[in-house]
């Protein structure tokens, strides 16, 4: 009898052309004529586009004299940032190092680290200790002041990195951390964590050890985080943690006397 003559081929063939469209054909036809029999052209891949070198940051220098004018220079994470920009004070080879996160507000007119109610009560500290700011190197996480006074986190690992640096150039055998983002830049823990025991420093690699540290040995500097003097200042009655750090900063080294 033959082929069934009940197909719908109307049907057939709309189904058909369906599936070619949805496998990519979106033609029945060529503009021009096709040779079924020319071998294809060789499919060109295209080079891939060279990659940038990844650019390393420059060496730090390793003078600290060098080392302070690099520190106001165009290398640094601050560089763009609006403000001044303090350097570190105090000698070279101090005994004792502050390292607080960045310029009080007002520092920048005044030209100097803590130089207002901050400072003043620094300097109260420190003379509780036996010890005036002459005799100490301060310096800052952050040589300028940040937007709304707080270390935007893309940067604080590069920050951690010079300030360490800074630290193994001084060389002193106690450090101070004074805040929360010092804490973190040096100890990379929270104040909250770091307070209550003298924590282990070698200057000469950066690294970090916990527990208890002699600061004695020729690379090893012990460090102490308290409350920065802005906190205490809101914070009145954390005076008294404050003068518990304070004695362990200068425990071993000399004595002293209670917080006025």
């Amino acid at each position: 009898m033959g082929a069934d003559q009940t197909i719908d081929w109307r049907n057939t063939a709309a189904s058909a052309l369906d599936w070619w469209h949805e496998a990519g054909v979106d033609t029945l036809v060529d503009d021009v004529p096709r040779d079924w029999f020319t071998a294809p052209e060789p499919l060109v891949v295209p080079s891939a586009a060279p990659v940038a070198p990844v650019v390393a940051p420059s060496a730090m220098p390793t003078l600290l004299a060098d080392f302070l004018a690099w520190r106001s220079s165009a290398e640094v994470p601050e560089a763009d940032w609006s403000g001044v920009s303090l350097a570190a004070v105090g000698p070279a080879d101090a005994t004792v190092m502050v390292l607080v996160d960045c310029p009080d507000r007002d520092d920048g007119d005044a030209g100097a680290l803590l130089s207002g109610a901050s400072g003043r009560l620094l300097d109260k500290m420190l003379a509780a200790i036996g010890l005036t700011r002459d005799e100490v190197h301060l310096a800052a996480v952050c040589a300028k002041r940040p937007t709304a006074g707080r270390i935007q986190s893309e940067v604080e690992a590069r920050l951690s990195e010079i300030a360490k640096h800074h630290i193994g150039l001084v060389a002193p055998k106690r450090l101070l951390l004074l805040g929360n983002a010092a804490s973190r830049a040096i100890l990379g823990t929270e104040l909250q964590g770091a307070r209550g025991r003298l924590h282990g420093f070698n200057h000469k690699t950066g690294e970090t050890g916990s527990g208890s540290a002699s600061g004695e040995a020729s690379s090893e500097t012990g460090v102490v985080a308290s409350f920065h003097p802005r906190f205490l200042i809101e914070k009145p009655a954390a005076k008294a943690e404050a003068w518990k750090d304070l004695q362990m900063l200068m425990r071993g080294l000399t004595s002293q006397e209670g917080v006025r």
